[in-house]
């Protein structure tokens, strides 16, 4: 019986030599969780055995418990790399169509051929489908999706309106002269803005703002639209031949009982094979939003509504986990929220190996959510957890480990030399 107690004993030892030694060699492991041997004692008893005298059967592993602390962040200068600082783990599939979910701490992430984002296993970071106000239109496993990012993005959309809000210098002279987009002397101020034809081309539209008249009821000015100008085959003039004088009041507000609050061109005529019958608005609305005051000419705003197909200049994730593309053209797309999970009893989880684990029934079921909500942590871009070994602490439990397998050693040396003794009488 006492080989067998030494025997258990040499085995726990090297249980907790095994255990230690794998937290030891995973101390650099992005998102490792380490490990913890617990053990338990072997009684035997019977109904009229004398529990006063009853000596122990040894030692057994009872379990090898994971330790789930939070790991230190560590910076990065990946922003697909993602830290989670809360309880929950990223949400993975195998494959970009397969059902079936694993999960891990581990946020080293990367673009494959596809577009999609992988960790190094292969593996697909899931999302959730977003709203335009960057909520998750649906919380749950089955309706996550793999991350895809694209490089390009959109077909082109050729511009209608400008907006525009500015300030035209109430004290400038009004000008007699004939216009001439070559010569500054003949208008007052000039401003421009790009502009896009059916095909996602750019094309510079120039504003010329001429004062014509000053009366003790107000101003007029004149507005003049000028396409591509300064290029070769441009100064394409655009401007209607009608409705685009501007009356201003003495307060320097748009007359707009006089004056238009928007100028349509005529037909921009493009050779390029876009469509040569397009036209662009220029809007004042509101009619506030452009004035005549005693200061210098002054842009507030320029927007318009066109755009090209955009190439990819950006990825950002925030702490909320909504991951926002940003491209080219101007335009910003929501691609999806990362898909957290959680679980009851995460030391039940299984397992798998490459810092991922499968639910079981000792874990309980995946309970999905999104990021900065409970105890699901939120999400650090540009980051990656480290391994939550405590270096210090394995080592010293590496020389108690070591001290209990030599301790166990001589209990078997010990009971072999009285078995020999034992032997030897005659």
């Amino acid at each position: 019986m006492s080989f067998n107690i030494s025997l258990s004993g040499l085995n726990a030892a090297q249980k907790d030599l095994d255990v230690t030694g794998n937290n030891i060699a995973n101390a650099s492991t992005i998102g490792f969780k380490q490990s913890r041997a617990e053990f338990a004692d072997v009684f035997s008893n019977s109904v009229f055995a004398n529990t006063k005298t009853q000596v122990g059967s040894g030692v057994n592993t009872a379990a090898v418990s994971q330790q789930f602390a939070q790991g230190a962040l560590q910076s990065t200068s990946n922003s697909l790399d993602l830290a989670i600082k809360g309880d929950g783990f990223f949400v993975m599939s195998p494959s970009s169509t397969s059902l079936e979910r694993t999960y891990t701490r581990a946020g080293a992430f990367q673009v494959n051929d596809t577009g999609y984002v992988t960790n190094a296993n292969g593996d697909y970071l899931q999302v959730y489908n977003v709203n335009n106000d960057g909520t998750p239109s649906a919380v749950s496993l089955d309706s996550t999706k793999p991350l895809q990012i694209q490089s390009s993005v959109g077909s082109p959309n050729q511009t209608t309106t400008i907006t525009a809000g500015l300030n035209l210098p109430a004290k400038s002279d009004p000008i007699t002269a004939t216009f001439d987009a070559s010569d500054s002397s003949t208008y007052t101020a000039s401003t421009s803005a790009v502009v896009y034809d059916s095909l996602g081309e750019s094309h510079t539209l120039t504003q010329f703002y001429v004062k014509t008249s000053t009366s003790p009821t107000g101003s007029t000015w004149d507005v003049y639209l000028i396409l591509d100008k300064g290029v070769t085959g441009g100064d394409v003039d655009i401007t209607p031949t009608t409705g685009n004088t501007l009356t201003f009041s003495t307060t320097g507000q748009l007359d707009t009982a006089v004056s238009p609050t928007s100028i349509t061109t005529i037909p921009l005529g493009l050779t390029n094979g876009a469509d040569n019958t397009q036209t662009i608005t220029l809007s004042f609305i509101p009619s506030t939003s452009i004035t005549q005051y005693s200061s210098p000419f002054q842009v507030t705003t320029m927007s318009q509504d066109g755009s090209t197909v955009g190439q990819l200049t950006n990825v950002s994730i925030g702490n909320d986990g909504v991951v926002a593309a940003k491209y080219s053209n101007g335009t910003t797309e929501k691609l999806g929220m990362v898909a957290l999970a959680k679980f009851s009893n995460p030391q039940g989880l299984t397992q798998i190996g490459d810092t991922s684990w499968k639910e079981s029934q000792d874990s309980g079921s995946a309970t999905p959510g999104v990021p900065n909500t409970g105890t699901y942590g939120s999400i650090n871009a540009s980051a990656l957890e480290s391994s939550n070994t405590d270096l210090s602490a394995e080592l010293v439990d590496l020389i108690a480990a070591q001290r209990n397998y030599q301790a166990n050693s001589r209990a078997l040396e010990v009971n072999s030399t009285l078995q020999d003794t034992i032997l030897q009488i005659r």
